[in-house]
């Protein structure tokens, strides 16, 4: 798995013939071992595909077609998913157990903490599984990875590891839910407490999932608390009612202390304002810059979408000062469809 340490959106093919040994039968769950209904929680647990405009803003960085899983939440058809895979799309289809497909719509997307809720436009007879009261995940709980397929679809797990995350897309969240072994087929995939609750939605797959630069393949799952404050705004507005933060457009790695611009997002910000891949960023308003959290927490702290920024940057040996506008993710989103 040499030059890949984590990957989120779509599942990378080279990666099956390491990946599949982990479904087999050894990791299944099994239905005795729980006292909850073990097949209606996993048929909460839906296939979607959604397609998604060569022209759409993220077109380019997670493709046209999109394939993952959705979890049913309520009996109004009300689906939850991981944002990447329907972010954008023109359309979205639920491929139900039955061999019916039935057309869904985007009806909120969250950046900050990677959600997505979509609306079925049919009745899915799907059973709805429900959210955990209270976020009490712990290093050593056993838990269930379910995409789409029922039994043969899920796999036993441990949580091996609570921490921050912070992805180069200009994305962090506090205690992330890290699980081991990894599932093969974990975007939008359900994690499922011992005692039959949602507890999180899958993200990615990374290789240090145990720990920060150590070679343990797991999953990454954004915590289902992070919805419960703004599931009522998503409903009504598509969007949280809190004030956007600032973003640039921009993607950044981490290298010896070092952050690296990585790529810029074509006509984004930093785009417009003339930064590089390559170039190498030292400090943000005369802040020193030396990781992600770092950055992000200067950056976010600073104000909301739409402040300015002086980035100091390292171009070709060169020391130079960029002023950056800032502006919304959301303006560079899509606009949900009303049906």
């Amino acid at each position: 798995m040499a030059g890949t340490e984590r990957v989120n959106g779509h599942r990378p093919s080279g990666l099956s013939n390491i990946l599949e040994p982990n479904m087999s039968s050894s990791n299944k769950p099994l239905r005795e071992d729980f006292s909850f209904d073990l097949d209606i929680a996993l048929a909460s647990v839906v296939k979607i595909t959604s397609n998604v405009p060569q022209d759409a803003f993220s077109a380019k960085t997670l493709g046209t077609s999109r394939e993952g899983s959705a979890i049913s939440i309520n009996d109004s058809g009300i689906l939850l998913t991981i944002g990447y895979l329907v972010v954008d799309s023109d359309t979205i289809f639920l491929h139900l157990k039955n061999g019916r497909t039935i057309e869904a719509t985007l009806i909120a997307y969250h950046h900050e903490s990677g959600l997505a809720l979509i609306q079925a436009l049919s009745k899915t007879d799907m059973p709805f599984i429900p959210q955990v009261n209270k976020d009490n995940l712990k290093k050593g709980d056993s838990v269930i990875i379910a995409a789409s397929g029922g039994i043969d679809k899920s796999i036993s797990a441990t949580v091996v590891d609570r921490r921050q995350f912070a992805g180069s897309w200009e994305y962090m969240i506090d205690n992330a839910i890290f699980t081991k072994p990894f599932h093969p087929e974990w975007s939008g995939a359900a994690l499922i407490n011992e005692g039959g609750y949602l507890s999180g939605v899958g993200s990615l797959w990374l290789n240090d999932a145990e720990k920060v630069d150590d070679d343990s393949p797991g999953n990454m799952f954004v915590p289902i608390n992070l919805l419960t404050p703004i599931y009522e705004d998503l409903l009504a507005h598509g969007q949280a009612k809190e004030p956007h933060r600032p973003w640039l457009g921009i993607y950044v790695a981490e290298n010896m202390e070092n952050l690296f611009i990585s790529g810029v997002t074509l006509k984004g910000p930093a785009y417009i304002a003339g930064l590089n891949a390559g170039d190498i960023l030292t400090t943000v308003n005369g802040k020193q810059v030396d990781s992600l959290p770092k950055l992000y927490r200067v950056l976010w702290s600073h104000g909301n979408a739409g402040v300015e920024f002086i980035l100091t940057i390292i171009r070709e040996g060169t020391e130079m000062e960029i002023r950056v506008k800032s502006d919304s993710r959301y303006n560079f989103i899509s606009k949900r469809h009303n049906h």
